[in-house]
């Protein structure tokens, strides 16, 4: 048979594999479109050329990446099978420019598996982050934290369980309203296809530090598998947006004041204790 579509052997061997995420869930390569090739003929097409050699190929890429030349990128898609806690899911959704078809809870009995975090991802709330968790608990009060995430589940799905009668049509109540009892922790899993461009920018706010750590953990495990599928434009992503830095026109202003070197007082500097703080961040980041 005479193939006839860009093949990435890397995504051919990742085709079905499934990579495991947290402690109930996975994420699996369903299929793919397109590879590195794709992005360059796709920005070419209106000057009726195509494929040149690897270095214009690389450096056509990161042109386009560098200046913000989204279209040709979406010439690329990718359809991944996740199991993922309900919580998770919540954040995922919000990127919208994707297909996602869900399990339902109104067909199918919802699996007893849910979300229990390490010991060591059980933290309080971050004193300068409102959505996020700062410092772990130390371990006494990181168990107590699991012991009553997990009573309260295995609670929750038992009244599941009893509300749907043991799976009896005429006694138990409707799988719709049965699943209401459920908290966030359990998991769901959904098929989620979604092009180049956009996944990218998934990772670009799913990878960062304040992005909460769960969803960080899928983030890392599909960064691995889109550098293996168009490894030219992910060098690109890194250098020009996951690993860059954007500065305002105050910030700006700044620097070239320090550059040029004069005495810069940045805590009198205009931009805000959070700006300064994201700032610092993004120069000096935390491992991932």
């Amino acid at each position: 048979m005479v193939v006839r579509r860009p093949v990435v052997p890397f995504m051919e061997e990742m085709l079905g594999s499934v990579h495991e995420v947290l402690d109930h869930g996975f994420v699996r390569v369903v299929d793919y479109m397109g590879d590195d090739t794709s992005v360059v003929q796709a920005a070419r097409v209106s000057r009726g050329e195509g494929k040149k050699s690897p270095d214009e190929d690389r450096a056509l890429i990161r042109y386009l990446m560098r200046h913000g030349h989204t279209s040709p990128f979406e010439m690329c898609e990718i359809k991944l099978h996740v199991r993922l806690p309900i919580f998770v899911a919540r954040q995922w959704v919000r990127h919208r420019t994707a297909s996602i078809n869900e399990f339902s809870g109104r067909y199918s009995v919802l699996s007893p598996d849910f979300y229990l975090p390490e010991p060591g991802a059980v933290g309080r709330q971050s004193p300068s982050m409102r959505q996020g968790r700062g410092e772990a608990l130390e371990s006494a009060g990181a168990d107590s934290v699991r012991a009553a995430i997990g009573n309260a589940s295995e609670a929750a799905y038992a009244t599941y369980q009893q509300l749907l009668g043991e799976g009896s049509a005429e006694t138990g109540l409707a799988r719709e309203l049965a699943r209401a009892v459920l908290t966030l922790n359990y998991y769901t899993e959904w098929y989620w296809k979604i092009d180049l461009h956009n996944l990218l920018h998934f990772l670009d706010l799913r990878l960062r530090s304040d992005a909460q750590l769960e969803i960080r953990e899928y983030a890392r495990v599909i960064a691995r598998i889109v550098q293996g599928w168009v490894p030219v434009t992910f060098e690109a992503f890194v250098d020009y947006k996951l690993d860059a830095v954007s500065l305002s026109k105050p910030a700006v202003a700044l620097l070239r004041r320090s550059l040029a070197g004069e005495s810069v007082d940045w805590e009198n500097s205009g931009l805000s204790e959070s700006e300064r703080r994201e700032l610092e961040e993004r120069l000096f980041p935390p491992s991932r």
